[in-house]
């Protein structure tokens, strides 16, 4: 048996649901949940807005101190610090279960995941590279930006169930409590960076270079994309395994991804009828409801005090005396 999860809070049901009807589509045999970040208490779906995707709530995986870890982190942060206890939720609660698969959300599978399978096989990880090529350019992101915030992408991880996957998922939990914060200066973006060290402590993990896995913005100066009876390719041969639509917002359908500045979507006709797909898919499996909601995890940020002197200093002067004696 092989399961695929995902992880989300409710606002983002719709990507989540466009991916397992991605994966129900062309891989039906793959067990499908999706990770809640988020409680469903007194949530009532209105009709056409409940998933057909079994969804296992944050608090019902057994994580040790959960309220203190979402208590320290964002929402962003809280998110991906909690991978790998699912991951241990999983094969633990699905004895029968070889491989346990994790994507993103923001992606569509596009085609069986058999070589992945096969790789799974005769490896105990799969990974997948942010870039398998240079870059020679200076925009956003290149190789200065993956060396701070991982080499590998975390969008898609995949491991075989062995003693020593168990002894690292167990390891890159006790780093998750606490060290899965956005702090580039101390080395830190969330869950990426710490799995730099997978290839370093199980040998036999397999590092997926094939361009048809986990495109997205971030290599997008390596790969073409064409379309051929139905089916997507990427440089010509290679079938699309998968896209990871990171960064896009279908209520700005002109913007390939928030998070880069090297392409234009209107620049890049290949990818036209890809994202076409995704806008249309997010659109009708209810976007713009899902995103009324608000987490429940989710803490009101804190104004930190050079943040209110920052606005004094806007202010006239004599209010700027008024607030200052009463601070």
């Amino acid at each position: 048996m092989t399961i695929a999860f995902t992880i989300c809070s409710i606002n983002y049901l719709a990507q989540a649901r466009t991916l397992g009807d991605s994966l129900k589509s062309t891989n039906p045999d793959v067990l499908f949940f999706i990770g809640l970040v988020d409680s469903l208490q007194g949530v009532v779906f209105e009709k056409g807005y409940a998933t057909e995707f079994p969804m296992i709530e944050i608090d019902k995986i057994e994580i040790r101190d959960f309220q203190e870890m979402a208590d320290r982190y964002n929402i962003t942060e809280l998110n991906t610090a909690v991978k790998p206890f699912y991951f241990t939720y999983f094969f633990k609660h699905y004895p029968e279960a070889d491989n346990v698969i994790y994507f993103d959300p923001d992606i569509i599978v596009f085609q069986p995941l058999t070589e992945l399978l096969s790789s799974l096989a005769t490896h105990k990880a799969v990974l997948t590279p942010h870039i398998n090529t240079p870059i020679e350019d200076q925009l956003k992101p290149n190789e200065l930006h993956h060396l701070n915030t991982g080499v590998y992408n975390l969008g898609f991880v995949a491991f075989s169930r062995s003693a020593e996957i168990t002894e690292f998922i167990h390891w890159w939990e006790e780093k998750l409590r606490y060290e899965c914060l956005i702090d580039l200066c101390n080395g830190l973006f969330v869950d990426q960076n710490w799995m730099n060290f997978l290839p370093v402590f199980v040998s036999n993990t397999h590092l997926e270079r094939n361009p048809g896995y986990n495109a997205a913005y971030w290599n997008l100066h390596e790969r073409v994309f064409s379309e051929s009876e139905g089916t997507h390719f990427v440089n010509g041969t290679n079938p699309l395994i998968f896209f990871h639509y990171s960064g896009y917002d279908p209520q700005k359908p002109g913007v390939l991804s928030k998070y880069q500045d090297r392409f234009e979507l209107s620049a890049r006709p290949d990818l036209t009828a890809l994202f076409d797909l995704y806008r249309n898919s997010l659109i009708n499996n209810g976007n713009a409801y899902y995103r009324k909601y608000h987490c429940a995890y989710i803490k009101p940020t804190p104004v930190r005090r050079y943040q209110r002197v920052r606005k004094l200093l806007k202010m006239p002067l004599n209010y700027i005396i008024d607030q200052l004696e009463t601070t």
